[in-house]
């Protein structure tokens, strides 16, 4: 009789480990840090998310898999390969960035946000986070996908006595709950007809399902994909974005538009190309339409936001979120027509690289103007340039970058890379449609990059920048401008190697 107990690789499990368990140190220690020393818990959760990047160092001489089926290797719980680390770095890299703008928020908001449950909370959502690239059967990529979200949901609603708070996290979670259920009952569909939940074991059984069980098969495959796709935030799974981001922290926001997103699509990703690709016919043809329509929905609603709106800089950043999902959509759809699927879902994770650093980057400048403008409107970062030259023209160039125009070579880059990846897969009316919306975007991108340099409105102060938000838009703006200086190091760190 064979072992049923399995080995443990502790080191390829240990960038997901250390976040969580700092996150577990951190919320004891609240217990016995007084309320003069609660800074120091920000600190080290600060530094337990830079030592969990730096644990994955030594995981790039190979891949690695543990918690393996005894009798086949190849059916593993747990995979460090290329697509993993690549993916882990940029969720581990963007909680690291959002925990440096929570560091300023939390002292900001005077003690009216729980700094332990705060930090708990944060680390526990990134330790998912960094969990889910890696999982190889459908029982963790939910589990993983729930202990990304659910601390995610108390974050957001994390005020007290913050009326928009509140419903923006009960909001959050109803929706987020439901496209849970749908999921799991896909995952039982799918379990019902191969008798496996591994997804390499997947993809060669669901092939070769009875004829009879064939339409629950492909209902698994459909309903499945419901979960992840309302992580990325694709229409029609987005409702839930802009009053989830105005009603969050700030920190929280920015964390959501990118740590979430990189679940969502890691995701994605994971159940479409290795568990499904025999039903290529099925999962295509939907995410081709999901990302039309996120792209054109998401950049139709941020090209509505008027500037005088209360919050409307946070709402124009969520609608452009949105759109810029759908152009992550464009690739991993492309997988499903390609010939080489691995190029294409690499120009997935390229583009999400240069989304998560200049996306991050563009909310840090927001919770700067947010500490004199509590409203964060549009029209509140009228002569920015005049007050704080330096923020303007990093946020102008970050704004560049989503737009992808010059300077932002990076975004640029990023998006000729999806473009390539559409039509090699011959979906040429996509290519149009996001032509269209590329369009689209750069009026309101423009827009906001010239008010910046515009004359303010009365005199104009100057404000003193915190050292942890500084940091935040200095890593932002360096890594940036490194890459668009370089572009063509992403696409090569960004090769999944999944296949």
């Amino acid at each position: 009789m064979s072992s049923l107990v399995q080995s443990v690789d502790w080191l390829a499990i240990a960038p997901p480990t250390l976040a969580a368990v700092v996150g577990l140190v951190v919320l004891v220690a609240d217990l016995f840090v007084g309320e003069a020393r609660k800074a120091v818990l920000g600190w080290v959760s600060v530094a337990g998310l830079a030592a969990s990047a730096l644990l994955l160092l030594p995981l790039l001489d190979g891949d690695r898999a543990t918690f393996c089926l005894t009798g086949d290797a190849d059916a593993c719980s747990y995979v460090a390969d290329r697509f993993t680390l690549v993916v882990q770095l940029l969720v581990l890299g963007g909680a690291l960035l959002a925990a440096l703008l929570s560091v300023t928020a939390l002292k900001d908001a005077d003690k009216e946000l729980l700094e332990g449950e705060y930090w708990f909370l944060l680390l526990s959502s990134a330790a998912g986070a960094a969990l889910l690239p890696a999982s190889r059967d459908l029982a963790t990529l939910i589990v993983a996908l729930e202990v990304a979200s659910l601390p995610a949901f108390a974050l957001v609603g994390i005020r007290r006595g913050d009326r928009k708070s509140s419903e923006a996290a009960l909001k959050f979670f109803l929706s987020s709950v439901t496209a849970t259920a749908v999921s799991l009952m896909g995952v039982s569909f799918v379990y019902a007809t191969t008798g496996t939940l591994h997804l390499t074991r997947i993809a060669d059984r669901i092939q070769h399902v009875d004829g009879q069980f064939h339409t629950l098969a492909q209902t698994g495959v459909v309903l499945t994909l419901v979960g992840f796709a309302f992580k990325t935030a694709a229409v029609p799974f987005h409702f839930w974005v802009p009053d989830t981001y105005v009603g969050a922290p700030l920190p929280i926001a920015a964390y959501l538009s990118v740590v979430g997103k990189a679940v969502g699509f890691s995701g994605l990703i994971l159940v479409t190309v290795i568990a499904f690709p025999s039903y290529a016919d099925v999962w295509g043809p939907a995410l081709a339409a999901l990302a039309a329509l996120t792209m054109t929905v998401g950049n139709v609603g941020a090209l509505r936001q008027r500037s005088t709106r209360a919050y409307s800089a946070v709402r124009l950043l969520a609608w452009s979120s949105v759109g810029q999902a759908g152009y992550l959509l464009v690739p991993i759809a492309s997988a499903a027509y390609s010939k080489d699927a691995q190029k294409a879902i690499g120009s997935t994770v390229a583009y999400a690289l240069m989304y998560a650093a200049v996306n991050l980057g563009a909310f840090a400048v927001a919770a700067l103007v947010a500490r004199t403008s509590p409203l964060n409107r549009i029209s509140d970062y009228r002569g920015l340039y005049a007050r704080n030259p330096l923020s303007a023209l990093v946020l102008g160039f970050f704004l560049l970058c989503l737009a992808g125009l010059p300077p932002g070579i990076i975004g640029l880059f990023a998006k000729v890379t999806v473009f390539s990846a559409v039509v090699d897969a011959g979906l040429g009316w996509l290519a149009v449609v996001m032509a269209v919306n590329v369009v689209i975007a750069l009026f309101y991108y423009l827009q906001w990059t010239t008010l910046l340099f515009r004359a303010p409105e009365g005199e104009p102060g100057t404000h003193r920048v915190p050292a942890p938000l500084t940091a935040a838009i200095a890593l932002t703006a360096v890594l940036g401008v490194a890459l668009s200086g370089a572009p063509q190091l992403i696409l090569r760190f960004s090769e999944t190697g999944l296949f």
